[in-house]
């Protein structure tokens, strides 16, 4: 079939829930999670309700490799978006995935988010396709650095940054206006020197063939996909749905606004993750 933005089946919430309820019933669940899942945390995604008109590019792969000024522009924001991306908590749909999971409804999760929500929540069998921002990278000798230890470093080489305010952006950085990221130091290595990137995949990166290799043995063992908050618009979530379908197993998709693939889904529940997934993990625990 051919993939489309398609707009929910006409139905009300309540019934969607039950339908989505008596689909996921007595099934082992795989759940694939994406920015949506963690918007009522309080970090801001890319395609939901109102994102697209304000929403700038996200940072490239390419550019940040080559560029020393667009590193430069990430980790000035980088050091402004932090501590808020990094004070965020798990929410009601974390929490009742992770509840799901400790009860054998849901064998893991497969995730697009770099926030670490599900494992704060307590969810063990987690996927990252993206990666972590919690983990900085270098990309000469390899090198891994927590990234709240290069916060410091990244203080201390900008006195007076820290102070200046900036609107938070999905990516757990922040909008700057380019003349305040000139005079921008950025840290490198403490152990080489080197490039030092964010543990993450960029857009126009590919996600790791060892990580998607597992994410589809986890798929495999499955009896059902549950997409929660994604609107599965990039390849590196769509090709779960779609070996979902080729698999012949249920999909259910909780997400707000459009979807990709829409046409694969057997039931659609258009309303808030932290809202419906309680709901649901309620109804599968009362048999």
């Amino acid at each position: 079939m051919t993939a489309s933005l398609e707009q929910p089946f006409a139905s009300t919430e309540t019934e969607t829930v039950e339908a989505l309820v008596s689909l996921l019933r007595g099934r082992r669940l795989v759940v694939l999670t994406g920015a949506g899942c963690s918007t009522e945390s309080g970090i801001p995604d890319y395609r939901g309700p109102g994102t697209r008109a304000r929403a700038r590019n996200p940072i490239q792969h390419r550019e940040f490799l080559t560029k020393p000024e667009v590193r430069a522009r990430y980790w000035a924001r980088s050091l402004l978006g932090w501590p808020r991306f990094s004070s965020a908590r798990p929410n009601a749909a974390h929490q009742a995935l992770a509840a799901m999971e400790r009860e054998g409804r849901v064998l893991g999760l497969i995730t697009q988010n770099v926030d670490r929500l599900h494992h704060a929540a307590g969810s063990q069998r987690v996927i990252e396709l993206h990666g972590a921002l919690a983990r900085v990278r270098c990309l000469e000798c390899e090198a891994v650095e927590l990234r709240t230890e290069l916060q410091e470093r990244l203080l201390a080489l900008n006195p007076g940054f820290a102070e200046r305010s900036a609107e938070p952006r999905p990516d757990g950085d922040s909008e700057l206006p380019l003349e305040a990221v000139r005079s921008f130091q950025v840290a490198g290595c403490t152990r080489c020197g080197g490039t030092l990137k964010p543990d993450v995949v960029f857009f126009g990166d590919n996600v790791p063939p060892p990580t998607v290799e597992a994410a589809f043995s986890l798929l495999e063992q499955g009896d059902a996909l549950l997409v929660v908050g994604s609107s599965l618009a990039i390849y590196s979530g769509f090709r779960f749905l779609q070996r979902a379908a080729d698999r012949h197993l249920p999909i259910g998709v909780v997400n707000i606004g459009e979807c990709r693939g829409v046409e694969l889904v057997d039931v659609r529940v258009e309303a808030r993750a932290g809202e419906v997934l309680p709901r649901l993990a309620a109804a599968l625990a009362n048999g």
